[in-house]
């Protein structure tokens, strides 16, 4: 039969799924779903969501039947003596039955009302033949349920056997490890199963050998796998983490070791290996397929699916333990550290060298997967952390988790990125050596990408640091404010740590002081002031235990004497005064025609965090012109304050995102952390390492909110609620330290710019300072939450559907036009340079390559119109058997869509 036939009569077979109410469970016409396919495109396109959906809602005994058949197919294949034979035991009926489940089951999935019959048919215990009664009977395939009754009673012997689910995950891990299908065959050994780790590295000196079948063959088992786990995108946020997926459950508490380990290493060390570099072709951003890089995409995702899943208290497994988790929290070996860090620095690099290359090169799709992985491994392995702190990677990584940080700081489909970039750096900065090594001098700037190249630099990492956390929270337009807490927490780690603060990094701290203590920023919210209580901690810290060694920084808080001092005697009254006067003075000042101070007011902000309420309060009272926020201005006002990025008008940029998805409503689902308090509530704490357990977490994702007022739902300040706080911010230290250095430098002698002379840093290195006490150096832990889980699975969940849709790269969109409920798709206009879109020095080689392969469609399937939203149901007209070249089958516009994973 030709292959037009044969796809003809499959799809003809698909139709009879539907239409036929029940067809026998002996019928013959089940071997065609493993027998007419020739290849993946041929089940997903001919496979259409119309015909699944029908055959699920019209006709689910078929539905099931084909499941049993297909499943029961794959068993009597991996036991099979002599697969895979292409006579006997073809590799080509195994891989159609992996297909065709990684076609069906996330339509299964996405159905609420089949959640019932999906626990019962996949997870209920089964009877099945014994094999001396099914050989005996030349049984085709399991046998439902109730036919199974009606055997028994005729006399049939029968056993329980493990559910279906857990049968299937069992022949898939072990088809990852079978010779002559997904390895070489091992010499000297019989067993066709060996859990030989795939690649060199972790856990192997090594390699065994591998051939690009072998690899695809991978690819499709773990993209079955990958499906199988993917349950947790029909799940809303908050539901995940208490819930759970059984199939996630299941796989990472397997008791084998040996399963785990090998399994673990071959998914490591295959990501790991991977090199980027090693493309020759350019130019193929669109058009070519990288089968290698789609094996690397998938071992990635599935890794990361079962090392960050934390098991529900409410499943039964969870006296067990992550087996995944726990065995890469065990490494150890140096030699191992250094080929984890080679791996992730490599892949992380490729964005950074592509940026300052004039020619486009192959573009690494799973970055973001791999700053998971990065925090992944530093929160689970205490040496893993001591050895890139130890060894001075960390300075590497710093720069690394900065560059992505502000490369998305603006773009909305990557602020999970740029939060989980954040928290990792959250983490690290936890370890007293990571404060104390980021003393080192920072060479090379020139080197970097110019985004996150500071001009005539010469200062240590930690002015770098400092530098960048001011730039991310007062360029970002306002879409970060969920991780000011935390950003200010990296600072308020390191602070007691940092010496030699340069004069410009020291003013950038104050800078900060100065906007988060002016009365619009206060009283916008009812936890505004725990973002400056941070702040102050931050600055004892440094004044307490490294006062000799930064006089820049010294100087730097003398000269906002006044805006220090204004903050005892802060009302409600003051403030509203000052925020009135504030608005006049910049009504006075307002130029329509200065086209510089609307751009300036627009683009650099700090807005105000709405952690409590839906309304995002408008910090339009505080300057825009002079950059001054205290209530009373310093006499020696800063010369250099027009050109400080000044807070605007905060509106709500992005609106709550519907039911079940992940957006920036959910601002506080993101994880806290220990902030800033009194010094009487922080000497209660009990000192210790911070614990990075994701499971009973007792966060209160409300302790973020000091108690409030509210009227009509909307925050409305009280002499009371300010009281509350007041005198709760930590300023004895600075206010000590200013009445004994003030007199010593008044302001005629202190200098209009920032950087001090010689003479004024001498005084200050000479002073005698009394009454300063060095408090207990603590740390702002980092915790987790079961919001903040939803919010991390929700984002790793977004990488993979990201990924998967691609389909012109390769992919299949195992996942494009279901009902995805844990994050929320959205249709967006493709923006910033491509192939088809080329900008800037290339734009003449780019349109010379457009021209040459313009037949070809580079802008995925249909460039116009609306792009279907993957929230609801492809609504298709009936299907004609006819093959789709797209290979996707459900009208996915590719390049439209983005997850709003925020």
């Amino acid at each position: 039969m030709g292959a037009s036939d044969s796809k003809l009569v499959f799809k003809q077979g698909i139709f009879r799924l539907s239409e036929d109410k029940i067809i026998p469970a002996d019928d013959p016409y089940w071997a065609s779903f493993w027998e007419l396919p020739e290849s993946t495109e041929d089940i997903f396109s001919l496979f259409s969501p119309n015909d699944i959906r029908r055959t699920r809602d019209t006709a689910l005994e078929n539905l099931e039947t084909l499941i049993l058949a297909i499943t029961s197919r794959l068993f009597i294949l991996r036991h099979h003596p002599s697969f895979p034979d292409p006579e006997f035991a073809p590799e080509r009926d195994a891989l159609n039955c992996i297909r065709i489940l990684t076609r069906i089951l996330p339509y299964v999935y996405e159905a609420e009302q089949l959640q019932p019959w999906e626990d019962k048919f996949f997870w209920g215990v089964r009877r099945k033949r014994t094999r001396k009664a099914a050989l005996a009977r030349d049984v085709l395939f399991d046998e439902s349920q109730e036919e199974l009754a009606k055997l028994e009673a005729a006399g049939e012997e029968f056993e329980e056997v493990k559910p279906l689910a857990e049968e299937l995950i069992d022949t898939l891990i072990d088809m990852l490890f079978f010779a002559d299908f997904t390895l070489p065959r091992p010499q000297n050994s019989k067993n066709k199963v060996t859990y030989a780790i795939w690649q060199s590295g972790v856990g192997c000196n090594t390699s065994v050998g591998t051939t690009k079948e072998f690899e695809s063959n991978r690819t499709e088992i773990l993209r079955l796998l990958l499906t199988l786990t993917s349950q947790s995108m029909y799940m809303s946020a908050n539901l995940l983490p208490v819930q759970g997926v059984k199939a996630i459950s299941y796989i990472v508490t397997c008791p084998d070791k040996q399963v785990v380990l090998s399994t673990l290493c071959s998914l490591l060390n295959t990501t790991l290996k991977y090199n980027p570099a090693s493309w020759k072709i350019p130019y193929n951003v669109q058009v070519f397929k990288d089968p290698k890089q789609i094996l690397v995409t998938y071992a990635l995702q599935f890794l990361l699916v079962i090392l960050l899943y934390p098991i529900p208290e409410t499943d039964p497994a969870h006296a067990k333990k992550n087996f995944y988790r726990h065995f890469l929290g065990r490494l150890h070996r140096p030699q191992d550290f250094q080929f984890i860090t080679d791996g992730m620095t490599r892949i992380l690099n490729a964005p950074l060298n592509a940026s300052s290359s004039y020619i486009p090169g192959n573009p690494t799709k799973f970055t973001s997967e791999m700053i998971m992985l990065f925090w992944e491994i530093t929160q689970c392995n205490k040496r893993f952390r001591s050895f890139i702190i130890d060894t001075g990677r960390s300075h590497d990584f710093l720069v690394l988790i900065i560059f992505y940080a502000i490369e998305y700081k603006l773009d909305a489909s990557k602020q999970g990125v740029v939060r989980m970039c954040v928290f990792l750096l959250q983490t690290l900065s936890v370890e007293p050596n990571f404060g104390k090594n980021l003393n080192k001098r920072f060479e090379a700037q020139e080197t970097l990408p110019p985004t996150i190249r500071l001009q005539n630099f010469n200062g240590t990492y930690a002015d770098f640091l400092i530098h960048s956390i001011y730039n991310i929270i007062t360029t970002s337009q306002g879409k970060l404010t969920a991780i000011y807490p935390a950003l200010l927490a990296v600072i308020n780690n390191i602070a007691a740590y940092l010496e030699n603060l340069s004069a410009a990094a020291s003013s950038k701290l104050l800078q900060l002081f100065s906007s988060m203590s002016s009365p619009g920023f206060l009283l916008a919210n009812d936890s505004n002031h725990a973002l400056l209580q941070s702040l102050l901690e931050s600055i004892n810290a440094i004044i307490e235990h490294q006062f000799i060694r930064n006089p820049n920084f010294v100087y730097a808080v003398l000269r906002n004497q006044k805006k220090f001092e204004a903050l005892r005697s802060f009302t409600l009254e003051s403030g509203r005064e000052e925020i009135e006067r504030m608005n006049r003075r910049r009504k006075e000042r307002h130029d329509p025609n200065d086209l510089s101070e609307s751009r300036r007011g627009s683009a650099d902000s700090i807005r105000s965090p709405t952690i409590s309420h839906p309304r995002a309060p408008a910090l339009s009272d505080v300057p825009e012109e002079d950059g001054t926020f205290a209530i009373g201005d310093d006499e020696d006002e800063d010369t250099d304050d027009d050109h400080r990025p000044t807070p605007a008008e905060s509106t709500p940029t992005e609106q709550p995102s519907r039911t079940g998805s992940v957006s920036s409503s959910v601002d506080d689902a993101v994880p806290t952390q220990l902030r800033g308090m009194s010094e009487k509530a922080r000497g209660k704490m009990p000192a210790g390492m911070p614990t990075f357990s994701r499971q009973n977490s007792t966060t209160s994702l409300s302790s973020y909110a000091t108690a409030g007022f509210s009227i009509n739902g909307a925050f409305e300040p009280t002499p009371q609620w300010i009281d509350s706080w007041l005198t709760d911010l930590p300023l004895h230290t600075i206010l000590t330290l200013l009445d004994q250095l003030a007199p010593l430098l008044p302001a005629s002698k202190r200098s209009s710019t920032d950087t001090p002379t010689a003479s004024i840093l001498n005084i200050i290195q000479l002073a005698k300072v009394t009454g300063i006490e060095p408090s207990p150096i603590r740390i702002q832990y980092f915790e987790w939450s079961p919001l903040s889980l939803g919010w991390y699975e929700s984002l790793l969940w977004g990488f993979a559907f990201t990924s998967e849709m691609q389909v012109q790269k390769g992919t299949v969109g195992v996942w494009n036009g279901t009902a995805i409920k844990l994050f929320r798709v959205e249709a967006v206009a493709p923006s910033g340079p491509s192939l088809s879109s080329p900008r800037g020095a290339v734009d003449a080689v780019g349109s010379n390559i457009v021209s040459r392969i313009g037949n070809l469609n580079l802008r995925g399937v249909g460039s116009g119109g609306s792009t279907q939203d993957a929230q609801s149901p492809a609504s298709e007209a009936p299907e004609r058997p006819q093959i789709s070249r797209t290979g996707t089958g459900d009208g996915s516009r590719l390049g439209l869509v983005r997850t709003a994973i925020i």
